[in-house]
């Protein structure tokens, strides 16, 4: 990814495209200027701005939807990591290794008991 791209919307647009039916993050090396994560228990996201390294980027991807963790270092090394949200902008670069998965459709339903749409993976219809 290229400077100024948010990383999710780039991310599920690819998805799209290549009609993604499964897979996962394998690597990720490369840099932010802002990083929106949502911190565990927490219903709205926190925004840091600054030069930040990433450290790991790891997740599930489909066309379907996605489910991405990230974890961040700023100048001095401080980490900050949670759910990846809309807003995280790249800075020079983002290297993504992604491995996808074959004969599985990851699609996401609504869980009641956790309140979120999570994951399903179903077997692929030929």
């Amino acid at each position: 990814m290229q400077p100024g791209e948010d990383v999710r919307v780039t991310f599920a647009a690819w998805a799209l495209q290549h009609n993604i039916e499964a897979a996962g993050v394998v690597s990720a090396v490369g840099s932010l200027t802002h990083a929106h994560l949502r911190y565990a228990n927490r219903a709205d996201g926190i925004v840091t701005t600054a030069d930040l390294e990433v450290c790991s980027l790891t997740g599930t991807v489909s066309r379907h939807g996605m489910h991405l963790h990230l974890s961040v270092a700023d100048r001095d090394g401080r980490m900050l990591g949670g759910h990846m949200l809309d807003g995280c902008l790249v800075r020079t670069t983002l290297e993504l290794l992604i491995q996808e998965i074959a004969d599985v459709t990851m699609v996401r339903t609504k869980d009641e008991r956790t309140g979120y749409d999570e994951l399903d993976p179903r077997p692929l219809k030929p």
